[in-house]
């Protein structure tokens, strides 16, 4: 499967896909010094957003959470790219800032948990496939 979106930051990135239907508050919703998810009864809670492609339908909270994504990034342990359903303000100047690959305006329903993604931030596409993509 391979969807086009619209570019938020620039960038290529492949990773394992961690996916919520949830929205995602980066200030005090995920650890920057351990990357999990910290927010009580959010269906990710408890797990690491290091390396995956992280795929959520849009973002909450803080202004804060920007500098959290940089935070995350300074630390190791960002999410190689991230993908929204519609990127709003936070998440953009967070990719931004800490250079992660962003795409939005994709139909994340179609993305699962565990499926090995390829995101193309220079062209605004999500595919998915199967192995390692050369």
């Amino acid at each position: 499967m391979k969807f086009h979106g619209r570019k938020i930051y620039q960038g290529q990135a492949q990773g394992e896909a961690l996916v919520t239907s949830m929205g995602i508050s980066f200030f005090g919703g995920v650890d920057p010094d351990t990357s999990a998810i910290v927010e009580t009864g959010h269906e990710l809670e408890g797990q690491s957003i290091s390396g995956k492609v992280l795929v959520f339908p849009t973002g909450k909270g803080s202004t804060v959470g920007s500098y959290t994504l940089y935070r995350l990034k300074r630390n190791g342990l960002a999410p190689a790219a991230i993908v929204n359903a519609q990127c709003e303000t936070i998440t953009a100047v967070g990719c931004i800032i800490a250079e992660i690959p962003c795409v939005d305006q994709i139909p994340i329903d179609q993305l699962k948990t565990g499926m090995s993604v390829w995101v193309d931030g220079e062209d605004g596409t999500v595919e998915s496939y199967a192995g390692s993509r050369g």
